[in-house]
């Protein structure tokens, strides 16, 4: 079975096909860079992360671009409250976007273009239009005429009646239509402006998106994300006014991810809700954070509780003490064709079931349980488990450490405070003092074997006696 990708447009599962197989193309909406970003907007950024990591594990090459609109009402507005310059603000915040970012270790897109960057792409797109019919100019501004478009309303599924009821949707004496959206705005006094063959001025927010989007993936595109208070009518904008410039299909996968709530809300700005992504990493570590977000399918509501973060941080645990203990056979070879243990086939199961989940919409919940299920079944015959069967915990750990690192909840790469030589020193240390502490059990010498088991503990290093072997792992103080 190949994958399937639940269409916003079409409302329904349907195979992905990427225009290309050589190279699937991306764009997801970035951030609004007037203030840090909250865990709403982490949510979605995070998902298109989980996204083209999933495709890369496929085999797939893939082009990611996220943008950062660095010009709008919004930035405009804050930017005169705190006494600082537009590009002062957006500068700012946009570094903390990608300081943020990457503390959730969510990987850089391929390119992160900027609005100010492309305000000549964005002319050039205007006036294609404006040629075409389908714009027109009041006044130094221009606006698109939504009734040119005869499939608007396609990717919302909204009649032409409700068409006004949308975020940023603003009624203007000098549209020839209420449904008309503005492209590019007329300067006005103390506001950031440049030259277009209207007069002096500003991109309207929807024309940014699908100039930058064809300007560095092409007129189509494979996958278009964002967060699904962008459907209406951010998307079906962008929509409108490309595949009317072009003639051509503009994102063949729309993808839009559900609201992060917090008592059974939308977590918003506007509702005053929110908790900075920022705030939270410096409450939670990184994996604890990435696991709560994709604990739910992208399309469903997730609510942010302490409850679920505990139990997020719980789950992480166990997975971590699961990787750490088979951490220690990682290289093993030689697997038995005769070697017929439950955890083989366990092992077997949970990438199938990963696969599926993943293939399935990315669909992280199910495989976060295809996981979870291993780590339990590993748990169980850890300590039935021969010596000759070290190969099959070594299979376990890779299939683990490479399924959770395409989730990002795990990552087997040692800091840099503990590589090289020092962590071969230590690994030889520990080892040399578990020599020491088996010959004692030999002697039956429990006083010297317990004393080397507490010292070790009290140093954050933990040790398990099995049947055939002793196990050992580092612990949190």
């Amino acid at each position: 079975m190949g994958m399937k990708i639940y269409n916003s447009l079409n409302r329904r599962l349907e195979d992905f096909e990427p225009l290309n197989p050589e190279q699937v193309t991306i764009y997801s909406c970035g951030p609004t860079v007037y203030d840090y970003i909250h865990m709403g907007n982490a949510r979605t950024a995070l998902v298109t992360d989980i996204i083209r990591r999933y495709l890369l594990y496929k085999g797939y090459n893939v082009k990611l671009v996220q943008n950062l609109t660095d010009i709008d009402d919004k930035i405009i507005r804050r930017a005169a409250e705190l006494g600082i310059s537009v590009k002062q603000l957006a500068h700012q915040n946009g570094e903390a976007y990608f300081e943020d970012s990457q503390r959730l270790g969510i990987q850089p897109a391929d390119v992160h273009p900027k609005a100010t960057e492309h305000i000549r792409e964005m002319i050039d797109l205007i006036q294609i239009l404006i040629d075409k019919g389908a714009a027109y100019v009041v006044d130094g501004s221009v606006y698109y005429r939504v009734d040119q478009f005869a499939e608007y309303g396609k990717l919302s599924n909204r009649k032409p009646e409700d068409l006004l009821a949308g975020a940023r949707v603003e009624i203007n004496e000098e549209k020839e239509d209420p449904r008309d959206f503005d492209m590019w705005k007329a300067a006005k006094p103390g506001e950031p402006s440049w030259d277009s063959p209207w007069g002096k001025g500003r991109p309207g927010w929807h024309i940014e998106c699908s100039a930058m989007a064809m300007k560095h993936l092409g007129e189509t595109i494979d996958i278009h994300a964002g967060g699904e208070d962008l459907l209406f009518p951010h998307h079906e904008n962008e929509i409108a006014q490309s595949e009317l410039a072009t003639g051509v299909t503009f994102a063949r996968y729309w993808m839009h991810v559900a609201f992060l709530k917090i008592d059974g809300k939308r977590m918003g700005k506007s509702e005053k809700n929110f908790i900075l992504l920022r705030d939270a990493l410096d409450h939670y570590p990184t994996e604890v954070i990435r696991h709560f977000l994709i604990s739910a399918h992208y399309r469903h509501p997730l609510d942010y509780n302490q409850e679920s973060l505990t139990k997020s941080e719980g789950a992480l645990r166990r997975l971590n003490n699961c990787l750490d203990t088979l951490k220690q056979y990682d290289g093993e070879v030689g697997l038995n064709e005769k070697t017929d243990v439950p955890l083989q086939h366990a092992v077997q199961e949970m990438k199938a079931r990963f696969t599926q989940a993943m293939d399935t919409d990315f669909n992280t919940a199910q495989a976060l349980g295809a996981i979870f299920s291993l780590v339990s079944e590993v748990n169980k015959a850890f300590n039935t488990l021969d010596e000759m069967a070290a190969p099959v915990l070594a299979e376990a750990y890779q299939a683990l450490a490479e399924t959770c690192q395409v989730l990002g909840i795990y990552n087997n790469v040692e800091t840099q405070e503990e590589t090289g030589d020092n962590v071969e020193q230590r690994d030889e240390l520990v080892k040399l003092l578990l020599e020491i502490r088996q010959e004692a059990r030999n002697r039956k010498d429990w006083e010297t074997s317990d004393k080397i088991r507490d010292r070790l503990k009290e140093l954050n290093i933990q040790i398990q006696d099995t049947h055939h072997s002793t196990t050992w792992k580092f612990t949190t103080k």
